[in-house]
């Protein structure tokens, strides 16, 4: 007869008696500070990523320079953040009711 054990997340799964490599390092990864941990996610989150643009924040920081001169100089109109959040949340809704 099989024996199975309950797995910390409650779900049932063989018992092997050792803990994969791979569980292990997740452990020691859960274990560090907060900091740390944000750290190494942005360190996985990038290494998967191939296809970065070299540009892309030079571009990002023209466009922040251009509309902050552009609020600077009045010619746009800055409304508060709720307000604009509800009126995004109304035109998702507006396109797809279920949300």
């Amino acid at each position: 007869m099989k024996r199975y054990r309950t797995c910390q997340n409650g779900s049932l799964g063989r018992h092997f008696g050792r803990v994969s490599i791979a569980a292990e390092k997740v452990a020691e990864v859960l274990a560090l500070p907060g900091q740390d941990r944000a750290y190494r996610a942005r360190q996985l989150i990038a290494s998967l990523d191939d296809t970065i643009d070299a540009g892309a924040e030079t571009q990002w920081n023209e466009v922040i320079d251009r509309r902050s001169r552009e609020m600077a100089e009045g010619r746009v109109d800055a409304r508060p953040e709720e307000e604009m959040i509800r009126d995004i949340q109304a035109k998702l809704h507006a396109r797809h009711p279920a949300f």
